[in-house]
């Protein structure tokens, strides 16, 4: 253990572990920590894991993010949108998202803040969320746990949730596959009643009744409630000298 991880270095830890059991799929990580949450975990222990180098490359190892340098990215094959779209729909890929609100349900919502005919504040659009709720599996990562992101009911839904009012009657909800999220507090996963979100590990020095104070919502609890695994010395030398040699991590998560 490696008593002087930063809460970001944590969190990458954390989130790799959403991709542990996958096997071969595609590892997509939206934003600085996912993106090196799925490159440590192909780096360590699932090396059966395809990932790109963020634009339209198969790469056979993780592509450091930032300035690459004289740094060559060992491509092993190309992924056009159209191929990217197959394994989507085939569920042989695992998306972390970064939403800007979610609810109990995991429904997100990246599109606006306020009344969508009149918005408070105009985000990117609902984009790829949809498509990211169904038929393959969806975990998220939200840097800013607090009442803003956690809220009662998203603004608008930018993809699906386990909210049975929400779905029509008969709809295939068992194509969804929500998995885990990641916050600068905790982690979380969806075993609570009804397929909400379900507190299971808080990180170190955080308290459950801060993360309870910064929920907007009543947040279920694991029996057994964990604390968050420091990161191991090989995997802060692999996050700090390989993947990630320019520390952009620090600015993705403050400390």
């Amino acid at each position: 253990m490696a008593s002087d991880a930063t809460r970001a270095e944590l969190c990458i830890c954390a989130a790799a572990e959403a991709w542990r059991h996958d096997g071969e799929v595609l590892a997509s990580g939206i934003t600085v920590i996912p993106r090196l949450a799925a490159s440590l975990a192909l780096s360590t222990f699932n090396p059966d894991l395809l990932i790109t180098d963020g634009e339209c490359m198969l790469v056979s190892e993780p592509v450091p993010v930032g300035p690459r340098g004289d740094y060559q990215p060992k491509i092993e094959g190309w992924m056009p949108y159209r191929t990217s779209f197959e394994l989507l729909w085939g569920g042989k890929r695992h998306i972390m998202g970064a939403p800007t609100q979610i609810d109990r349900f995991g429904a997100t919502n990246i599109s606006c803040i306020g009344d969508h005919r009149k918005p408070k504040s105009q985000l990117l659009g609902a984009r790829g969320f949809p498509g990211n709720s169904i038929h393959h599996a969806q975990s998220m990562w939200v840097p800013s746990h607090d009442r803003r992101s956690f809220v009662e009911k998203v603004d608008m839904v930018s993809s699906a949730g386990n909210d049975p009012a929400r779905w029509k009657p008969g709809a295939r909800r068992d194509l969804m596959d929500l998995r885990l999220v990641v916050t600068n507090l905790c982690v979380l996963d969806f075993g609570g009643p009804g397929g909400t979100l379900r507190l299971v590990a808080l990180h170190p020095g955080v308290r459950e009744e801060e993360v309870r104070e910064n929920t907007g919502f009543e947040l279920a609890r694991a029996e057994s409630l964990g604390t968050t695994p420091e990161p191991s010395a090989e995997q802060l030398r692999l996050i700090r000298d390989v993947l990630d040699p320019h520390n952009l991590r620090a600015s993705a998560l403050a400390g």
